[in-house]
């Protein structure tokens, strides 16, 4: 099996593919600073507010690859197993998952040094889950240990990394991703010579998880969290105006979802009746767009070539992969929305 900081001819050639879905997946995604580029070993560290898109994001910041570490259960089965391989993406088992689990990330993280050694930057989410807030949860040891770990070998940044988004749930929103100034881990770890492994890991972490809030829109998990929300990011209206537009453009609706019929209605099926956890909403109509765009296309190519003029039947298809996008934008027309603020 190829390692994962080789390069992939296949794996290249898609990459633009899957870039062009995650940027189409929001009106807007800005990317605010980079990781470095001077020979250091990279460890991204983000937030993780927003499931399978928190990655695509993390991932389209750069052209180069990125690896990242993944929930370990979904690699239980030998077809996703390989997929994920070749996503490159690693298993890192999480202490819910049990302690056999966890026993078998000693087997995996001299992949990430390998990784780390090749120059390919490592993502892993440090808090260990996802969770659709404006905030943060503690942020877990293994991350501070991986990084430890391989400044021993060759100097290592630790980088943190903030996302944000107007809305978790709803497609077509706005999305910023913030990189942070990194963390030294070796210079770190010769400032703090005296401490303990624990005193060691604990204030890396702290670090850490101060830097990445700095990031982010980042309102503390109490019972005043609602109300801060509503003053830093507060639900408005849509003028008066989006109703007249929302009329003028009602075809350009009707045509977009006649197109994409099949993507969107078997995305709003699984959203709607078959997802346990809602967070996941995003992350289904985006692989919807992923896998449903090349074959639509390839039927309405088809179609429009054998029934169309070859202009007319080109223009459609052109049309054609916007279309998914203007189906949601009109729905989102008339929604109340909510506005990313320039600094946290």
């Amino acid at each position: 099996m190829r390692e994962l900081w080789e390069k992939d001819k296949l794996y290249s050639f898609l990459r633009p593919y899957v870039d062009w879905c995650t940027r189409s997946s929001y009106t807007r995604l800005e990317v605010e600073g980079s990781i470095p580029s001077d020979g250091r070993a990279v460890i991204i560290a983000p937030n993780h507010c927003n499931t399978l898109m928190d990655a695509l994001v993390v991932l389209q910041a750069r052209r180069e690859a990125t690896v990242f570490g993944a929930r370990a259960d979904i690699f239980n089965k030998s077809a996703a197993a390989r997929a994920l391989h070749f996503l490159k993406i690693l298993p890192i088992a999480r202490q819910r998952d049990g302690f056999h689990a966890v026993a078998k990330n000693l087997e995996v993280i001299p992949h990430i040094y390998d990784v780390l050694h090749h120059g390919l930057p490592f993502c892993i989410f440090p808090e260990g889950r996802h969770r659709t807030m404006h905030s943060l949860l503690p942020i877990r040891k293994g991350v501070v240990r991986l990084a430890v770990g391989n400044a021993e070998t060759q100097p290592t940044a630790l980088v943190p990394a903030g996302l944000d988004y107007t809305d978790y749930f709803r497609y077509r929103g706005k999305c910023r991703l913030r990189f942070g100034e990194p963390i030294d881990v070796n210079a770190y770890v010769a400032e703090h010579s005296g401490a303990g492994k624990t005193e060691l890991y604990e204030g890396l972490s702290a670090e850490l998880s101060k830097r990445i809030s700095e990031l982010i829109v980042y309102l503390p998990d109490d019972e005043h969290y609602e109300e801060r929300l509503e003053e830093i990011m507060p639900l408005r209206r849509q003028p008066w105006w989006k109703y007249v537009l929302a009329v003028l453009t009602a075809p350009f609706f009707v045509l977009s979802a006649l197109l994409t019929a099949p993507m969107w209605g078997v995305a709003e099926w699984i959203c709607r009746f078959k997802l346990g956890d809602k967070a996941f909403s995003n992350s289904v109509r985006y692989l919807l767009r992923l896998v449903g765009t090349p074959l639509m296309f390839l039927i309405w190519a088809v179609l429009g070539f054998v029934f169309l003029p070859w202009w007319a039947a080109a223009g459609l298809l052109v049309y054609f992969l916007f279309s998914y996008s203007i189906f949601y934008d009109w729905l989102n027309l008339l929604a109340p929305h909510r506005t990313l603020p320039p600094n946290n």
